[in-house]
């Protein structure tokens, strides 16, 4: 009998260390966060070549992937609709896309925000639900800021197939029969059947993050997706909207802050041999980067991204802003456009200002409201100023210059940085 051999594309998939995000509103607008880092399981495989026993997770790749990163609890293939909200209407005001660059998230983030409709409720003021059937297959845990709670928070990944995923983070408390099992199991490591609807624990204080993940979706816009391999589900970040019954969608959309499609919003920019997306400081083991001296490893991250509400605008997000770990700015004309810069441009000057955003009465937006076309509008105050020349397709030469003009600015000095992607 003659030998079939079937080749597949096999993902080495590496849970590292994942960042996490505490967005809090200022009274006036703004928005500030608290970074909390923890650590998730690793898991590792070797490629296969053939398949002679047939096993799905051979034959097709997307299984494989998810097999990897669920340590082998996933089951099928199938990809059923998410049927629930993650928060009863009431309890939450907003949903916040994918795609916000803010603190230490240098690059766009991953997650929606789910708004609670009242912070100052404190923690476990609204209960959190699980959006579909699911098997609950990672719980950890790290302190939690939010007032009144125990000073532990809650991330959760539930696998629908080997293909389907959803995250929850920032829960503040468990529901009592998942607390019981997680405690009883005394680890993270778990495998807990959950029905659709049914109560995972309690959110308030803070915002509750979701995000669905799809093992058949490689984002296009990562365009060297082994730097992602600290946090490897972000390359798998999908449209909740694409799961969701017309239903479900009929009650979420009027929640949703965005309103320029994707209204979920996106976190992949890279355009070859442009300007614009997400730069990693040269030899820093790309979005794992390199600690600095506070721990915080995006000071060597940069993206020069459309913002998240407003993509008609550009935001110069900067990992190692020198007065704060990490900062954000817009730009003065929002020109030039960094998708249009390549080699051929030379060097790029951006004046960094401070933005707010503007209903279309010109009002400013305070998270106050959805379902406006908001736009983001550069303020009075000069930040700084930024230089930028790519010296090839995948290669960046940057320095900033914070408080000052750029008709100030002639050229690099040697604290100049050079950037890979």
């Amino acid at each position: 009998m003659k030998k079939i051999t079937i080749w597949v594309i096999v993902t080495i998939i590496i849970i590292g260390a994942s960042v996490i995000a505490i967005v809090s509103k200022r009274d006036d607008g703004s928005i500030t966060e608290t970074t909390t880092e923890t650590v998730v399981n690793v898991v590792k495989t070797e490629d296969i070549s053939e398949n002679p026993t047939r096993d799905p997770a051979v034959i097709d790749p997307a299984i494989k992937i998810g097999k990897q990163f669920s340590d082998g609890q996933c089951e099928g293939g199938e990809k059923p609709p998410i049927t629930h909200a993650p928060m009863d209407l009431a309890d939450f005001s907003m949903i916040i896309p994918y795609g916000l660059m803010v603190s230490s998230h240098v690059t766009p983030i991953d997650h929606q925000y789910f708004e609670p409709a009242d912070r100052s409720l404190g923690a476990d003021s609204y209960p959190v639900y699980a959006v579909a059937e699911a098997t609950l297959i990672d719980i950890s845990t790290r302190p939690s800021g939010a007032p009144g709670g125990s000073g532990t928070e809650y991330r959760l990944v539930f696998s629908m197939s080997c293909k389907l995923f959803y995250d929850y983070d920032l829960v503040t408390s468990l529901a009592p029969d998942i607390e019981a099992e997680f405690n009883s199991r005394g680890g993270r490591s778990i495998n807990i059947k959950i029905k659709a609807g049914q109560t995972i624990g309690r959110i308030g204080g803070q915002t509750l993050d979701f995000a669905v993940w799809d093992m058949e979706v490689m984002l296009p816009g990562f365009i060297t997706p082994r730097l992602y391999e600290r946090e490897p589900w972000k390359i798998h970040t999908a449209d909740p909207l694409d799961y969701y019954t017309e239903q479900l969608k009929k009650m979420l959309v009027p929640k949703y802050v965005r309103t320029v499609e994707p209204i979920s919003g996106k976190i992949d920019y890279d355009i070859d041999g442009k300007l614009i997306g997400n730069w990693f400081v040269q030899n820093t083991n790309g979005y794992a980067g390199v600690p600095d001296a506070s721990g915080n490893y995006a000071s060597t991250h940069l993206s020069i991204s459309p913002d998240h509400i407003d993509p008609s605008t550009f935001i110069v997000s900067i990992g190692n802003w020198p007065d704060q770990q990490s900062n954000q700015f817009g730009v003065a004309g929002n020109s030039p456009d960094p998708a249009t810069v390549d080699v051929s441009t030379g060097i790029v000057k951006y004046q960094l200002v401070n933005t707010s955003y503007q209903t279309p009465n010109g009002r400013q937006w305070n998270y106050d409201s959805v379902g406006e076309s908001l736009s983001l509008v550069e303020g009075l105050e000069q930040r700084g100023c930024t230089l930028a020349q790519l010296m090839d397709d995948r290669l960046l030469k940057f320095e900033s210059f914070p408080g000052q003009s750029c008709d100030a600015i002639a050229d690099f000095t040697d604290n100049a940085l050079l950037y890979e992607r």
